[in-house]
């Protein structure tokens, strides 16, 4: 009778570990410190704090001398050379010729001036600085519903209860009877909107060409002229909408006065 003989722990073990079977991969893991292919074997050599600070600055002064310094001289000569009149602020002189010579200059085109005497058409009111003052430009700032803008302000007082007559305000009621009266108007003849209330800028060169019209025949009495030629004049002073689309046309008030006193027919 045969003996059968027990396996041996270690064979057991064996026969019951499972078989590892290599499998190939195209997934490669470099080492930690090994270097990017095509880099030289050494370390990479890292950059300092103060290396990145002197390439950062050497970019910002690059650029601080292209922004600020060549890119204006360049646009400012261009325009120099090809925009004369109009990079020097569209000053105009006594014959109505733009200039770039300020000290030839009685005003720009571009900003209105206080005329307030009959013989003069009149600009919008303005709430630049104390009216018309080109290095104040702004408006009232006052909304819709304000009183003060409607109604104005007649009486102002300082704190200790003394007159403030710089506080005082014209209100939209006190230009609209002024501006009846001045140009002959009925009591209750409608007033165009921009001859009553202020610009944004206080400085706007043009009204409404309603507002010139209600103004020529003041302007035509006190020179002497017929309505007609002051149309005329009107009509020739007139700039078209911004590329014939953009805004209303509007009468340019100093050129057209500068064309009254020069006689221009």
């Amino acid at each position: 009778m045969t003996r059968m003989t027990q396996p041996s722990a270690t064979a057991r073990t064996q026969r019951l570990a499972p078989t590892r079977i290599p499998v190939e991969t195209d997934v490669f893991t470099p080492p930690l410190d090994a270097a990017p292919t095509g880099a030289p074997e050494q370390a990479i050599e890292r950059w300092s704090f103060l290396e990145h600070l002197y390439s950062a600055s050497a970019f910002a002064a690059v650029f601080i001398v292209i922004c600020c310094g060549v890119y204006p001289i360049v646009v400012w000569a261009i325009a120099q050379a090809v925009f004369p009149i109009q990079a020097n602020g569209s000053l105009v002189t006594k014959t109505g010729a733009f200039t770039a010579d300020p000290e030839q200059a009685v005003g720009s085109a571009l900003l209105a001036q206080n005329f307030a005497a009959p013989q003069y058409f009149h600009p919008r009111p303005s709430a630049a600085g104390n009216g018309y003052d080109a290095t104040s430009s702004g408006g009232t700032n006052l909304g819709p519903l304000s009183d003060k803008l409607i109604n104005g302000i007649h009486d102002a007082k300082n704190a200790d209860g003394t007159d403030n007559p710089a506080g005082n305000f014209d209100g939209i009621k006190d230009l609209v009877a002024a501006y009846r009266t001045e140009n002959g108007l009925a009591d209750d003849a409608v007033v165009p909107a921009d001859a009553v209330t202020r610009s944004a800028s206080g400085l706007d060169p043009h009204v409404s060409l309603e507002n010139a019209a209600l103004q020529a025949a003041r302007v035509a009495q006190a020179r002497g002229l017929s309505a007609s030629a002051v149309r005329q004049l009107i009509d020739r002073y007139t700039d078209a909408p911004a590329l014939g689309i953009l805004g209303e046309p509007g009468v340019n008030v100093l050129m057209l006065n500068l064309a009254l006193d020069r006689g221009e027919r």
